[in-house]
């Protein structure tokens, strides 16, 4: 079964602000092994206000690896079916080698602040 799995990422390490990162990886997975990656650019603006989550959803993505995120942008992508896991950080490759071997767990890391002219989560 293949999965795919997306990291918000900047310089090669999880970008604590999802809806700011400078792009997202993408992994494909197959049998608990990277087969590909691939990156998609972040949108501008707020991550929440975006058309990403239907992006990634339309890519096959399944799983979110983030840092912080506010519960708006975490219940958009549950929606297109994405299972999110927050309080990541470290290089991508390292976390999406945990994840897999089942060291990755969601910590509930919410975001509160945001520094979006609206003020509403990310």
């Amino acid at each position: 079964m293949t999965t795919k799995i997306a990291v918000p990422t900047r310089d090669g390490r999880i970008d604590d602000h999802f809806g700011h990162c400078d792009h997202y990886t993408i992994y494909t997975v197959e049998e608990k092994k990277v087969i590909a990656t691939e990156t998609l650019p972040s949108p501008q603006g707020c991550g929440c206000k975006s058309n990403i989550a239907n992006e990634l959803q339309e890519m096959g993505v399944t799983v979110m690896l983030a840092g912080n995120m506010g519960d708006g942008a975490k219940n958009k992508l549950e929606g297109c079916g994405i299972k999110v896991i927050r309080g990541c950080n470290g290089a991508t490759d390292s976390v999406v080698k945990g994840y897999l071997a089942g060291f990755v767990l969601d910590f509930g890391q919410s975001c509160n602040h945001h520094d979006c002219p609206s003020g509403h989560e990310h």
